[in-house]
């Protein structure tokens, strides 16, 4: 069916003065009258962008008269402490971009996304953006999508590194994990609330607040936690005021994602160090002189005890006591090691005070997985209740299969991540094989620590980044594991997939997770994660084993990074049967 959606008007010009007025008055005129039009009366959007070093800088807006615009930006060219001065010493570029349909609102949205777009793009080193402004509802908003997808198919045409593709662009982790990306109501009415709260707090000197998100996995916390961040740190520029803001997540692949984010946003050059994990933090803070506000991405994976450089009892309460207000996200399903075990009576405490203090929200709305009440209550069932219920044909289009063999489901997922659409599928696992980060497999006869089942076997995830090039290791610098190339030949695990998405997971269920007498168990002994099976000493003295329960939320966590579906092997003949059962 052919669009009725125009296609959009697309010029780019040297980014300079003369190249503007040349533009204005000699190339335009030349033009016909509808294009002269567009570009003269209606409203516009623009990117100015220009080279650093290897990468890219750029700025984007939107304007009713992008010649006085853009003039506007020469002339602050001359203060050397803003952007525009780049214009005049490097060999920029600009992008007008103008649409029959567009309007205030309309192009508003346009340029939100392209922000949120360019933030995402390896190549681009920094947005010079403040802020974006997301609209509610106007006309033609039905037609943004189709639009901004015509702008970007155009914009690829002029320049690939650049512009890739969206569907590379949606699959980068700092993508899923901007703070730009449009909320939904429920996100935005915890953001606002969160404001509010620490406005509030800060304003009448008070401390030791603690804010509680709870949220179970693909609830928005991620982006909840970014998009809240970063508004505070906006508000806090345009008002001129200062503030000491920090975000915390004790996760070694998010903490790069967030890294990136804070420097591609200019938070990093303008206020120093304001992402880190939790150790790095609480040694670098007192509790004399606490911060304003500190964000706890993933707060179940703070430590309950002592580990190396950090020789506190509980980072939740060190943190706390080192900042005026603090915000935790909060999902005690995906709780892994001992190391983070919450006794229920403490973490009641915590979450208590919040609801005594009407600082607590919960997050409902499933927003990761394109699946249907019918398809969660099935991975629920399994992953909660350890019951397999029949597998329903979902009707939203998110496919549960089951393989009878894992070379199988490897083909299919090497399959689906030759598609560009679903390019982000990997095969992951529980950790039942054995892995050390640290040394090189015993059995010489191994090159890598493997994933083995019968006579399919294939490397952890880690291994073959040790035979990458030099070039090839500064080329996936930065990107999460799913992202980089080699790992469509690797196995994942928990440590490397938690907080992060895949079009498609292809999960290997080892042996640890069995089938008897009509329930799913686990079994610790099949497992070989360390500090999920390990003794847990308690607050009372007594030492107690919570293997089953961590093993539990492992599966969990496995079963819930799928964005369009996921499939299943089971080691346990027992229970591969079982699944082979409810998916006829």
């Amino acid at each position: 069916m052919k669009s009725s959606v125009a296609k959009p008007i697309i010029r780019q010009i040297k980014d300079t003065r003369d190249a503007l007025d040349y533009f204005e008055q000699v190339t335009l005129p030349s033009e016909d009258e509808k294009t002269q039009e567009i570009i003269k009366n209606f409203p516009t959007v623009y990117i100015h962008n220009w080279n650093e070093s290897d990468d890219y800088e750029v700025y984007v807006g939107e304007s009713n008269d992008i010649f006085k615009r853009t003039r506007q930006h020469y002339d602050a060219a001359v203060d050397k402490s803003r952007w525009q001065s780049r214009l005049l010493e490097k060999n920029a570029r600009l992008f007008i971009i103008g649409h029959e349909h567009f309007n205030k609102s309309l192009t508003l949205d346009i340029e939100n996304r392209l922000m949120h777009y360019m933030m995402s793009i390896e190549r681009v080193r920094k947005v010079h953006n403040l802020r974006d402004n997301p609209q509610t509802s106007y006309y033609p908003m039905e037609e943004l999508d189709e639009i901004f997808s015509k702008i970007w198919k155009d914009l690829r045409k002029e320049n690939k590194v650049l512009f890739p593709s969206e569907s590379v662009i949606k699959d980068s982790a700092i993508y899923k994990a901007s703070p730009l990306h449009k909320l939904t109501k429920e996100q935005e009415d915890a953001r606002d609330f969160i404001i509010s709260k620490v406005s509030k707090a800060l304003e009448v000197g008070d401390t030791e607040q603690l804010i509680f998100i709870d949220g179970e996995a693909g609830t928005g916390k991620t982006v909840l936690n970014s998009s809240t961040f970063y508004e505070l740190y906006c508000r806090a520029e345009e008002n001129n005021t200062d503030l000491k803001c920090h975000l915390l997540v004790n996760h070694d692949e998010q903490i790069t994602v967030y890294e990136q984010i804070a420097d591609k946003l200019g938070l990093t050059e303008k206020y120093g160090k304001v992402v880190s994990k939790p150790t790095t933090f609480i040694n670098n803070h007192s509790e004399e002189e606490p911060v304003d506000v500190v964000f706890v991405d993933e707060a179940h994976l703070l430590l309950t005890r002592g580990k190396q450089s950090y020789r506190g009892k509980n980072q939740l309460q060190d943190i706390i006591k080192r900042a005026r207000v603090t915000v935790v996200m909060f999902d005690e399903n995906q709780i892994l090691t001992t190391e983070q075990f919450w006794e229920a009576h403490i973490l009641d405490q915590y979450r208590n005070i919040a609801k005594q203090n009407d600082n607590h929200i919960v997050l409902h709305q499933q927003l990761r997985m394109q699946a249907d009440p019918k398809t969660m209550d099935w991975i629920d069932s399994f992953t909660k209740n350890c019951e397999i219920k029949t597998i329903p044909v979902s009707e939203s289009g998110y496919s549960i299969k089951v393989f009878e063999d894992p070379e199988k489901l490897d083909n299919e997922i090497r399959k689906k991540a030759k598609d560009k659409n679903s390019s982000l599928s990997r095969v992951i696992a529980t950790y039942d094989w054995e892995y050390s980060a640290k040394k090189r497999p015993v059995n010489h006869l191994l090159k890598y620590w493997e994933v083995l089942v019968g006579e399919w076997h294939k490397p952890w995830n880690r291994e073959l980044e040790l035979e990458l090039t030099q070039k090839e290791k500064r080329d996936i610098k930065g990107l999460a594991w799913a992202e980089q190339p080699q790992t469509i030949d690797e196995v994942g695990s928990t440590f490397t997939i938690q907080g992060f998405d895949l079009n498609y997971a292809g999960i290997i269920l080892g042996p640890s997770v069995k089938y008897r007498d009509g329930k799913i168990i686990f079994d610790p002994s099949a497992s070989h994660n360390r500090l999920a099976v390990q003794n847990r000493t308690l607050s009372d003295g007594t030492s107690r084993k919570f293997g089953e329960m961590l093993l539990q939320h492992e599966v969990r966590v496995l079963m819930t990074r799928g964005v369009n579906g996921m499939y299943i092997y089971a080691c346990d003949p027992e229970l591969q049967k079982a699944l082979i059962n409810a998916s006829k």
